[in-house]
């Protein structure tokens, strides 16, 4: 299984979840869903933007369990 660690990244660089969210530009609901590992699917997009914004490769924002 692959989860996203974007809670790990978050604390690593000292950001909040509410931080992300406003730079993200998503609604809460799937802002929330993705970032607790609670969806099945990420559009390319937000992968880009994630990697972008908190500065990382985005092979770095998995984790294979």
């Amino acid at each position: 299984m692959v989860r996203l660690r974007i809670l790990e990244i978050l604390k690593e660089q000292n950001h909040t979840k509410y931080w992300l969210y406003k730079q993200l530009d998503l609604s809460y609901q799937n802002f929330n869903r993705m970032v607790m590992n609670q969806t099945s699917s990420i559009h390319f997009e937000n992968l880009d933007k994630l990697s972008k914004i908190l500065n990382c490769p985005v092979g770095d924002l998995f984790e294979k369990k």
